[in-house]
């Protein structure tokens, strides 16, 4: 059974995550009209076919973060985390790494387990379904062993460094944690484009002298040098159209989906790479980064006094810790969606504003929304809950209305 003083601590926590996830439900069932606005720019099929595509993936979303949530609660609330605890310290002989660490792949391998359908359901039947699927079953399962595998490796060697960290600083772990994650969310930037990227897709320079053209004319009007902006070989797995920016230093890098080329004109493409690169100009990387090493710490030390009431007195970390480690993770997580997704949203827009400055064509970037939202079948106007709680890009009328309101000089 859970600690008494510790009841209080969860069960508000939990109030606030069931809270909002019968919102989200509640707006997923009922969404309301669509915006007159939309058929401005939007057939009835592609209104109605982004609605259903983004109603049933908001469905899968919300019933794996409830299933996880309630699966770890009940084990916690029950007593069972006790139980499973005391056995895997039996089984490794009270080896105190031994248990920690069998504790762990138990759990982990019991939401793996239940994942696994939704993530088969979602991730490649709806989209081969839907049509934006290009991989065959066996390619789709090698990327996710591929994908398990990688969760893997970098979990065990996080786990027992955490419990490494217990054993060593009794009182002051969670400033420690809180410190070398931190330097990890600054190292991943350097390693995941040059180490992990690869591993899944391949990337080559732009080689295309339009697009060089379109790259050195906006970097020189943004005043930022721009080494390289690659391509990646997302057609090989989607037909869908994406860019994104990553890294810091020397590994800084713009990379553009090879659909995005193939599919859009030059004058979209330009919309995106303006776009990329006005998160560059305004450093939303580091504005970003420092946010979540700032949140970093006030979580770690908020898990300190959870963990700190739900162990009985004088139990020195046993391996169940990590099940309360991990319930309140994905629960703070969740709740804090809607400031993620607020901040996000905030560099999104700015982004939008900053890029239509560099480009000039405020048309271009309209009808770059329009395109992207139509083809990826995303939906048009989703309720504004669900837009405020979720979405880390503004909702395509809102983009377009504040891109409109842009003066290009």
């Amino acid at each position: 059974m859970m600690q008494p003083r510790a009841k209080g601590l969860w069960l508000g926590l939990m109030a606030i995550v069931f809270g909002f996830a019968l919102l989200y439900l509640w707006f997923i069932i009922f969404p309301g009209k669509v915006s007159p606005e939309a058929w401005q720019y939007f057939s009835a099929e592609e209104i109605s076919q982004g609605r259903v595509h983004s109603r049933i993936q908001q469905l899968i979303l919300i019933t794996s973060v409830l299933v996880e949530v309630s699966l770890l609660f009940w084990f916690l609330w029950s007593g069972k985390v006790r139980v499973m605890s005391r056995w895997a310290q039996q089984v490794t002989g009270g080896s105190y790494y031994g248990s920690s660490l069998l504790f762990f792949l138990t759990l982990w391998s019991i939401l793996q387990i239940l994942y696994l359908p939704l993530n088969y359901f979602s991730g490649y039947y709806l989209q081969k379904k839907w049509g934006f699927s290009t991989q065959t079953f066996n390619a789709w399962w090698g990327d996710t062993l591929k994908a398990i595998g990688l969760e893997l490796f970098i979990m065990i060697i996080g786990v027992l460094l955490f419990f490494w960290i217990l054993k060593r600083w009794p009182r002051a772990w969670w400033l420690v944690a809180a410190s070398l994650l931190s330097i990890w969310l600054v190292a991943q930037n350097f390693v995941w484009p040059l180490v992990v990227s690869p591993m899944f897709n391949r990337f080559e320079a732009v080689q295309d002298p339009a697009i060089l053209s379109m790259v050195n004319e906006l970097s020189t009007k943004a005043d930022i040098p721009v080494d390289e902006v690659q391509v990646m070989d997302a057609s090989r797995r989607t037909t869908r159209a994406n860019a994104y920016f990553a890294g810091m230093g020397q590994t800084k890098q713009i990379v553009l989906y090879d659909t995005l080329l193939k599919d859009y004109p030059p004058d979209q493409v330009k919309a995106v790479l303006a776009h990329e690169m006005a998160h560059w100009q305004q450093g939303h990387i580091v504005k970003g980064l420092t946010l979540g090493i700032f949140s970093n710490f006030i979580l770690w030390g908020l898990l300190f006094i959870f963990i700190k009431t739900s162990l009985p007195p004088g139990t020195h970390f046993p391996p169940y810790t990590w099940a309360l480690t991990l319930l309140f993770f994905t629960a703070v997580s969740f709740a804090a969606s809607p400031l993620q997704s607020t901040i996000s949203r905030g560099m999104e827009q700015e982004a939008d504003r900053v890029s239509v400055q560099l480009t000039g064509d405020v048309q271009a970037a309209v009808r770059l929304q329009v395109n992207l939202v139509a083809k990826n079948s995303a939906d048009v106007s989703p309720p504004a809950f669900i837009e405020w709680f979720s979405y880390s890009h503004p909702s395509v009328l809102n983009r377009i209305h504040t891109l409109q309101q842009i003066n290009v000089h």
